[in-house]
Formats: structure tokens, C-alpha cells, sequence
């Protein structure tokens, strides 16, 4: 394939319940509302990825989760977030079309999925294994476009609640990326809110949360009232990066973007 097309989800926040709130959403029927939109604008991608925090504390939500994307006929890349139970997670998601972390490679692409979590903090960190495994998943590979995923921004994101439960180590895992000239980009989550910059030739991306967000440049922890989103990411034969988050207008309810906002 000349071009291997992403949609990336994250941050879904699932209950084993089908009604439970978080920060005034509904997380189960706004993860539905946001695949519904995925799959009328931008289908079919040739995989999904999603980027932690599937569930809220709670691995009963992994069953929702496998139903939702369980039978769609292409491969679910994953890897955990803070509010994951990574044990519970690959047990739950252990079978095809599931990838829990490790490479996998799509066209010319190699795409990199991390575990940044640590055990009981919302910050994150890269053991010395994960970043021996990122190591070598770059250097193994060096005739492919590399996509490095992970939970836990690796750059500052102005708000300094936020990054005070970011990646404990970026400066390490960045010295990794930087001795590889095949990373084309890094996409993350947890941050709730869109990020788009370049940082010696590579793209970083965060994408907003299928459900809240949070206020972007915030002192203070503090909720944006934006929509439900998902990016699209089309992976081109040449490295280049073709990408835009897409805001779901309307909610399970059929409430339109005022109606997210106000919720």
C-alpha cells in the first residue's frame, strides 16, 4: 500500500456500566457517537489505534471496548494508559484483531506502540526495557517510516497541571528518537486536547479525548467544553504526514456541538 490511512481514538474512559459520566459525558455512548462519525466520513481505515485510557479504573469496561471494535474487520492497535489496568487489558484483548503494544508494520510504516505507564501514578515513564524495545524496533527497521506511539506527552504542553504527570524521562526517549532519522512522527493521548507541531523534522500530534477535554494552556486543572474527537492520519510512501482531528458535531443523543458544550 501507497499510503497507510489511521484513525486514532483515545482516551475513552469506559465504565463496565453503559450510562456512567465522566466530567459530565457519557463516555460509553460518546466512544459510540465518535465511531458512528469515523465510520460515515473516513472509512475504512487500514487500522485503528488508540492510545490508552480505553477504561476508567474499571476492566469491566474492556468488554465494551471489544465489543465496540471487536468485529470491524481491521486490526485495533493498543497500548495502556494511566487509568488502565495493563494486566486486565491484554487479558481482555488477547486475541486477534487486538494488538497490545510491540511493531507492527502497514506499507512502508512502522508503527510503535509503548507502555508508559506507571503503576498507581498518572505520570508517565519509559522502563529501560520499553526504551531498549524502541531501540530496536527503530533500528531494526531503518529502510521504514516509523510512527512512535505513546500515552504520556514527551513535550510540554504550556499548562502546568498537566505536565506535572507527563513523561518523567522524555529527555531520554527523545535522545532515542533523535539517533533514528527514520521517525517520522510521535502521537500520544492523555493530554485531552490537540497538538500539532515539529520538532527536527518530526511531527508531534495529541489528540482530543472521545470524551471531555481539558483546557488547553491551563494553569490549573480546567475542562474545555469542545466536542468528542478523532484524528485521521494518512502515512505517505515518502514520510510526509497528512492528518486533521475531527470534532463530533452531534452525541448520542443527536445534540449538536452547543449541546456537547453545554453538557
Amino acid at each position: 500500500m501507497s499510503v497507510v490511512r489511521l484513525t486514532h481514538f483515545t482516551d475513552p474512559h469506559l465504565y463496565g456500566g453503559e450510562g456512567e459520566l465522566l466530567r459530565g459525558i457519557a463516555t460509553l455512548p460518546s466512544l459510540e457517537a465518535t465511531l458512528a462519525n469515523a465510520r460515515r466520513r473516513d472509512w475504512p481505515p487500514d487500522a485503528l489505534l488508540v492510545t490508552g485510557d480505553l477504561v476508567q479504573d474499571d476492566p469491566a469496561g474492556y468488554a465494551h471496548f471489544r465489543r465496540l471494535l471487536g468485529g470491524l474487520q481491521l486490526p485495533v492497535l493498543c497500548l495502556p494508559g494511566n487509568h488502565d489496568e495493563p494486566q486486565a487489558m491484554r487479558r481482555e484483548l488477547d486475541r486477534a484483531p487486538f494488538v497490545i503494544g510491540g511493531a507492527v508494520d502497514l506499507g512502508l510504516w512502522r508503527i510503535v506502540l509503548l507502555d508508559s505507564t506507571i503503576p498507581g501514578s498518572a505520570a508517565g515513564r519509559l522502563s529501560a526495557q520499553s526504551l531498549a524495545e524502541l531501540q530496536s524496533a527503530l533500528a531494526d527497521a531503518p529502510q521504514r517510516h516509523a510512527l512512535v506511539c505513546l500515552h504520556h506527552h514527551p513535550v510540554p504542553m504550556a499548562s502546568r497541571w498537566l505536565d506535572r504527570v507527563g513523561l518523567q524521562n522524555a529527555g531520554e526517549f527523545l535522545d532515542v528518537i533523535d539517533r533514528h532519522s527514520n521517525v517520522r512522527g510521535i502521537v500520544w493521548g492523555h493530554v485531552h486536547q490537540s497538538y500539532d507541531a515539529l520538532r527536527s523534522g518530526v511531527r508531534l500530534l495529541a489528540t482530543p479525548s472521545t470524551c471531555a477535554q481539558f483546557l488547553p494552556r491551563s494553569e490549573q486543572f480546567a475542562i474545555d467544553r469542545t466536542p468528542p474527537a478523532y484524528r485521521t492520519l494518512e502515512l505517505k510512501a515518502d514520510g510526509s504526514i497528512l492528518t486533521e482531528v475531527v470534532w463530533v458535531e452531534s452525541g448520542a443523543g443527536g445534540g449538536s456541538k452547543s449541546a456537547w458544550a453545554a453538557a
